[in-house]
C-alpha cells in the first residue's frame, strides 16, 4: 500500500516545512509515502469562498483515482485516539488497497463534490487548527501510528 498526503497550497512557514520533513522521513521507513501539493489558485482574492472551494475541489478530484481510499482531515470527522488511529491504519493496510490518500484542504474546507467522493472523514481535535499547522500535527500522528503498530517506544501509555 502507498499513502499519499494531498495538500492544498504550499507550506508558507519554514518551521512547518522542517517539521513535515522530519516526520515524512520517519514515515518512509515504514511504508511508501509521498506528499503532493495542489497549487494555490491564481487570483483567488477575486473569487468567492464557494468559487475557491469549487476550483480547489476540481484540482483535488483530478489527483484521486477511482480505486483510492480518500480520507479527509475535517473538523467534523470522527475523532480517534492515537491507538485507535493506528488500528484504523492497520485495517486499511490489510484491506489490499493500492493507495490511501489523506487530504488536508485549504483554509475554507472542501467542496461538496470532494465530500461526496470521500470514503472517511477524521478530525484531529475538537479545536480548529490552521490548514498549515495541521500538516505537522497529522504527520506526527501518522508516524506515531506506525511506531505503535511496530511496538516501538515512541508512544507512551
Amino acid at each position: 500500500m502507498k499513502i499519499t498526503l494531498l495538500l492544498c497550497g504550499k507550506t508558507s512557514e519554514k518551521w512547518i516545512s522542517e517539521g513535515m520533513n522530519i516526520y515524512s522521513k520517519r514515515i518512509k521507513n515504514y511504508i511508501s509515502f509521498e506528499e503532493k501539493i495542489i497549487p494555490d489558485l491564481k487570483n483567488s482574492s477575486k473569487l468567492s469562498v464557494n468559487e475557491i472551494k469549487s476550483k480547489e475541489g476540481e484540482q483535488i478530484l483530478n489527483e484521486i483515482d477511482t480505486s483510492d481510499f480518500l480520507i479527509l482531515l475535517d473538523e467534523n470527522g470522527n475523532e480517534f485516539s492515537s491507538i485507535s488511529f493506528a488500528n484504523e491504519l492497520q485495517k486499511q493496510m490489510n484491506s489490499g488497497r493500492k493507495r490511501v490518500v489523506f487530504l488536508i484542504g485549504g483554509p475554507y474546507g472542501f467542496s461538496q463534490e470532494v465530500y461526496k467522493r470521500a470514503n472517511m472523514k477524521i478530525s484531529l481535535s475538537q479545536m480548529t487548527f490552521s490548514h498549515q499547522i495541521v500538516r505537522v500535527i497529522f504527520l506526527e500522528q501518522l508516524y506515531r501510528a506506525f511506531s505503535i503498530l511496530n511496538n516501538e517506544p515512541y508512544h507512551h501509555q
